[in-house]
């Protein structure tokens, strides 16, 4: 029949391996096995057997033989029904075996099929994780420009001074007169705490007559000589880098952390002090801390010196002055340092 080509057991192995085999071949369409053909002959040669039997038996048996010929069919029947069962059994396993055949053919192609589908889908994602690796490496290479830009214009004018050079030359100078042994310095008036923190805001410009008086006076005296002194090597030393204070808009803490912070809290109770945000600033900044030691040890000791200073000005200072303070080019720099060596943390 035409039909034949598509039923169930005449289909392609998937995966494109051979024909499965057919249920329904030779054998299938005649609808008798070797088995069965035997049990037909060997049922026929009985068959024979007992009737020549029953005909070359004497003729003068008589009625009393009828229970030997109930004996007779029986013997007859059994042995071909038991023939016939066999027969049924042996058909019954020769079409599951070849089921079996069938179903493993089957499997064995959907797990080719499967295989192969995995293939591709494994090699799509790996060429779309290729693809995406690359546009992360590409956005890393423009952020890397983009930031090397960034420093670039930030250092854009190298003769830029952390301070007006009177103002360095003045310290400068005036750390010959720290020497040992009792000074006027050390019997002169306290300096007024407006003077002092102008100072620690150091001179505006060159023109700035006022910035200039403050910081006189502050170097006049030994602790504030010695934080402002500090303040200039550190500020010096950043803004080699490009890192100048009037660029940092820090959160201002309030008078109190500060306050917390001169009566000696330290870590998260102080964080707020830590308001430096820039970055770029900070990233600098660390990479100088862990990379130049001349700037380590001028950073520890401008820390040292700016601790020792506010709990003495603590003491005595207002809110407003506290906060005045706080804006100053000094507490920037401390800000920024303290944040980069873990005072806040």
């Amino acid at each position: 029949m035409t039909g034949s080509s598509s039923s169930p057991g005449s289909g392609q192995k998937p995966g494109g391996s051979q024909p499965l085999r057919r249920l329904d071949g030779p054998s299938a369409a005649n609808g008798l096995g070797g088995a069965e053909l035997a049990a037909i002959g060997l049922g026929a040669l009985w068959l024979l057997v007992v009737t020549g039997a029953f005909v070359l038996a004497p003729e003068d048996a008589g009625l009393s033989q009828w229970a030997d010929l109930i004996t007779s069919v029986l013997a007859v029947v059994l042995p071909l029904a038991m023939l016939w069962v066999a027969a049924s059994a042996a058909r019954s396993a020769r079409v599951m075996r070849e089921e079996s055949e069938q179903l493993q053919a089957a499997i064995d192609g959907l797990r080719q099929s499967y295989l192969a589908q995995a293939q591709q889908h494994a090699a799509v994602a790996e060429t779309s994780v290729a693809k995406r690796l690359e546009e992360i490496a590409e956005a890393t290479r423009n952020t890397e420009t983009a930031l090397a830009t960034f420093q670039t214009s930030r250092r854009a004018n190298p003769l830029r001074p952390a301070i007006p050079a009177e103002a360095a030359e003045m310290t400068a100078a005036d750390q010959g007169s720290l020497a040992l042994g009792t000074q006027a310095a050390d019997t002169a008036p306290p300096l007024p705490a407006e003077q002092f923190i102008r100072a620690l805001n150091f001179p505006e410009t060159a023109e700035d007559t006022e910035g200039f008086a403050a910081l006189r006076a502050a170097l006049k005296d030994r602790k504030a000589a010695q934080v402002i002194q500090a303040a200039q090597d550190v500020l010096t030393l950043l803004s080699q880098d490009g890192i100048y204070m009037d660029d940092l808009r820090p959160d201002m803490a309030r008078p109190e952390i500060w306050r917390q912070f001169a009566q000696g809290a330290r870590g998260r109770a102080v964080a707020a002090l830590g308001g430096v945000r820039d970055r770029t600033s900070l990233a600098l900044t660390a990479a100088r801390m862990k990379q130049d030691p001349i700037f380590r040890d001028a950073a520890h000791h401008f820390l040292r010196r700016f601790d020792q200073m506010f709990a003495d000005f603590e003491a005595e200072a207002s809110d407003g002055e506290i906060s005045a303070l706080g804006n100053t080019r000094t507490a920037r720099a401390f800000m920024l340092v303290g944040r980069v060596a873990g005072t806040f943390d």
